[in-house]
């Protein structure tokens, strides 16, 4: 089988549910469909320091979809909350995301209130400020100009499909039923690769596009999060801490965090070919 991108993902709040899609505009800060872009949005707390699944589980019970220029939030116990894609926005709030200080655009009351009665505080919803760039670390992407928006750290996700199946088959061997991709979170699943081959890449091209690998994914405890009830457990990160151990930097690795080195302003579709340059 021929390497070939098997699914795109942005999650435009982040720490909420994905968007499946079948094709994705393609820039420097990530995918995006229909004027919504990945980690566009952010749930924080009163004082605008971001919240995500880490503190908050059931932030994974929040759905998002695109309808006609709206960001559509389905919050539990609540009406589907409608986001104006086109509304004014110009005055923005510094919001803290890990150690980056940035700009974000409240989105008003009814969001907030709906949330916070959700997940039991006070809390915020605001959208990135375009204006203010975040430069992802230079450690890692060089002199590139990558920068991203709330994501953790860098614009892109890369993970190979073969390395869940690697996964899920040591999972069956302990009578544990198989997980699906979204506990990952990532934004292009390529298929086509050998078990955890996207560890060794280099670059990815596909269709005018070469995305760069410049840092494994180091894990947090979200993979152990059920996306479908927030409910967390000891799997995935009890088996692969017997073996995803990086060698250099502390933690579980899987996956590559990825920047776009040429093709900004493109776009990407499940299927396409890709064409890998690994980097030995």
């Amino acid at each position: 089988m021929n390497p070939h991108i098997a699914s795109l993902h942005i999650y435009p709040v982040k720490g909420a549910r994905g968007i499946d899609l079948d094709s994705a505009a393609i820039g420097i800060e990530g995918l995006a469909a229909q004027g919504i872009g990945d980690r566009e949005w952010m749930v924080t707390d009163r004082n605008y320091q971001f919240v995500s699944q880490r503190s908050h589980r059931r932030l994974a019970l929040v759905g998002l979809a695109a309808r006609e220029r709206h960001l559509m939030l389905s919050i539990p116990g609540h009406d589907e909350i409608r986001i104006d894609l086109d509304r004014a926005r110009t005055e923005a709030h510094d919001v803290v995301v890990w150690r980056s200080t940035v700009r974000g655009f409240d989105e008003g009351d009814d969001v907030a209130n709906a949330l916070s009665a959700f997940l039991g505080e006070p809390l915020r919803l605001v959208r990135f400020d375009p204006r203010m760039p975040r430069l992802c670390n230079p450690e890692y992407a060089g002199d590139s100009g990558a920068h991203t928006r709330y994501a953790d750290g860098y614009p892109l996700l890369v993970i190979g499909a073969e390395s869940l199946r690697e996964l899920n088959g040591r999972l069956a061997g302990k009578g544990v039923d198989a997980l699906p991709m979204n506990r990952f979170r990532p934004n292009i699943v390529v298929d086509g690769l050998e078990a955890f081959d996207e560890d060794h890449v280099d670059t990815l091209a596909i269709d005018g596009v070469v995305l760069r690998m410049v840092k494994p994914c180091i894990r947090c405890e979200v993979p152990a999060i059920d996306q479908m009830t927030a409910i967390a457990g000891e799997e995935p990160l009890l088996t692969l801490s017997a073996y995803r151990q990086h060698a250099t930097l502390p933690g579980i690795h899987f996956g590559m965090n990825a920047i776009v080195a040429q093709g900004a302003g493109s776009s990407l579709a499940t299927g396409a070919d890709v064409q890998v340059e690994f980097s030995f």
